[in-house]
């Protein structure tokens, strides 16, 4: 009897084992679905501004619907319409060189640097060049890299990176473009010559230059204009890093040395001028921002949010790679960030099925052009179509790369709020390990939307599926980099763990309940550097 009532129980937890496996991969199959639609040709590469982005747009709205969400967006839709400003380079026409006395050393655009393309800047430029580091102030640290040169009127050359010593969340805040030209512009200088650090390098060269000739975009609100007064800026490919430093007395890999320490790099006159002239096309243009709520059912917490997004724009079209025999330009964008907004469709239509009631509401935003510059998520952080202080927290979903097995959850904003003790206990829940940011190199924390929901105050996190470093899943992840990211292969035909979707989609959905349903409001942590901004 004994016997038998073991193999009925074994029985029974197998069969329970067999029907989570069924229910995931169905899940998962659903999601896919979602990426299919969003990832496909027939929209574009869902370009910020485009036809493309709006046909997304308009299913997406369509697909809150059939997950019972109500409209959040402006005018009872469920569209808020996000204006932008246009750029976009007339190469031919433009160019920019190295002048040192009567020698002038022309960079070839594409090969050897690119300008960067937006309005306000000028169009014919000569200024004196002078090597600043990595152009940064730190005031925690009493960090300074403009400390007793003379920047007044001239081109700040840098490295991009910043000192090892600083924490990696914090150097992330102050290395964000807003914040270094805050620094450069108070020291006086009027430009920007930045030079990658060639071990930090994700996209190669090669192909990061395809994407040049792309239209560039702002916010046409000034009030977010994080560049005003810049005259020039531009990004010199560090195989050619040399010409600029060749009259100094320094050299690229001499410095290249000094940051793989971590230390401050030297200041220094580079005995050059660079001279430019930029030709844009500039125009005007609309996108949209994506917003479903789910009313919450607590009398008094329903007037708080805990906001679910991910970003509906990609690339749209480009050239396609070299050696591309399909000939393929459409940036597809399935992984970056299709798979986000079909998990953002996945976790409302999972609170439906669940019947689930939680106690605040649940606000869910696909924002546009990410790729741009944090476009959307800057608009509706700071003009949400809800009371910007009802927004506790948010939850982001980019580009999370289910790629094998979810084991490992690599959790960026971990240590900075109280949503790291919820997603450790959520994750525990589904047999999952939780890690902090293993790259902090990357900037990850301040390179998607929720770095948009910080700023406003509100505490934020956001995830990828992480590895044991050294592991065949850690090699898939630095190849999907590699080979996938911000590159036509980005598409439907790309190897994907769909149950393991489908996991994360369940993770993050436990978790925006347990937000909901909480007694207290999410808070940073004491010892967070971003804290300061919920007081602004």
């Amino acid at each position: 009897m004994r016997i038998m009532l073991a193999l009925v129980i074994a029985s029974g937890l197998a069969a329970a084992a067999a029907l989570d496996d069924q229910t995931l991969a169905q899940e998962g199959a659903r999601w896919w679905r979602h990426v299919e639609v969003l990832a496909s040709d027939a929209m574009a590469g869902r370009e910020t501004a485009s036809p493309g982005h709006k046909a997304a747009a308009d299913y997406v709205a369509a697909e809150f619907t059939r997950a019972g969400l109500e409209p959040g967006g402006t005018n009872g839709s469920y569209l808020q319409p996000v204006k932008v400003k246009i750029a976009q380079i007339d190469e031919p026409s433009s160019s920019l060189a190295i002048v040192r006395g009567s020698e002038v050393v022309p960079l070839k655009l594409g090969e050897e640097a690119t300008l960067s393309v937006r309005a306000g800047l000028a169009e014919s430029l000569e200024a004196e060049a002078v090597f600043c580091g990595y152009c940064l102030t730190i005031p925690e640290y009493k960090y300074d890299d403009f400390a007793g040169v003379d920047f007044k009127g001239k081109i700040a050359v840098f490295i991009q990176g910043a000192p090892t010593s600083v924490p990696a969340n914090l150097r992330a805040h102050y290395v964000s473009g807003a914040e270094r030209w805050r620094a450069v512009q108070r020291a006086g200088a009027i430009g920007l010559l930045s030079i990658q650090n060639p071990k930090d390098v994700e996209v190669p060269w090669e192909r990061a230059t395809l994407r040049r000739l792309a239209p560039t975009m702002q916010l046409a609100d000034d009030r977010f204009n994080a560049t005003r007064g810049q005259q020039f800026s531009a990004t010199l490919n560090p195989a050619n890093a040399d010409k600029i430093f060749s009259a100094s007395g320094h050299t690229f890999a001499e410095l290249l040395k000094i940051a793989d320490r971590g230390k401050q790099l030297p200041r220094f006159p580079l005995r050059a001028r660079l001279r430019v002239t930029e030709h844009m096309k500039l125009s005007d243009g609309e996108s949209q921002n994506v917003v479903g709520i789910l009313p919450g059912s607590d009398p008094s917490l329903k007037n708080e949010y805990v906001v679910f997004g991910a970003h509906l724009d990609h690339l749209g079209e480009g050239e396609a790679v070299p050696g591309d025999r399909k000939n393929d330009r459409i940036y597809n964008g399935a992984m970056d960030d299709g798979s986000g907004v079909a998990s953002l469709i996945e976790v409302a239509t999972l609170v439906r099925e669940g019947k689930l009631q939680p106690k605040r509401s649940l606000l869910f935003v696909a924002v546009t052009g990410e790729e741009k510059g944090l476009l959307g998520s800057t608009y509706f952080a700071a003009n949400p179509t809800v009371p910007k202080k009802a927004m506790v927290a948010e939850i982001n979903m980019d580009m999370y790369l289910p790629l094998f097995p979810l084991k490992i959850l690599e959790v960026y904003g971990l240590e900075e709020s109280s949503l790291g003790g919820d997603i450790r206990e959520v994750a525990r829940q589904h047999g999952v390990s939780v890690v902090p940011d293993r790259e902090p190199q990357r900037r990850l924390f301040i390179r998607s939307d929720q770095y948009s929901f910080i700023k406003e105050g509100i505490p934020a996190i956001f995830f990828k599926f992480g590895s044991q470093p050294g592991s065949p899943e850690d090699k898939a992840g630095k190849d999907w980099l590699r080979d996938r990211y911000h590159a036509p292969s980005d598409d439907l035909a790309q190897p994907v763990d769909k149950a393991a979707a489908a996991k994360y989609n369940r993770i993050m959905l436990d978790l925006g309940v347990r937000v909901a349903n909480g007694t207290a409001r999410p808070r940073w942590n004491d010892t967070s550097f971003f804290k300061r901004f919920a007081t602004t």
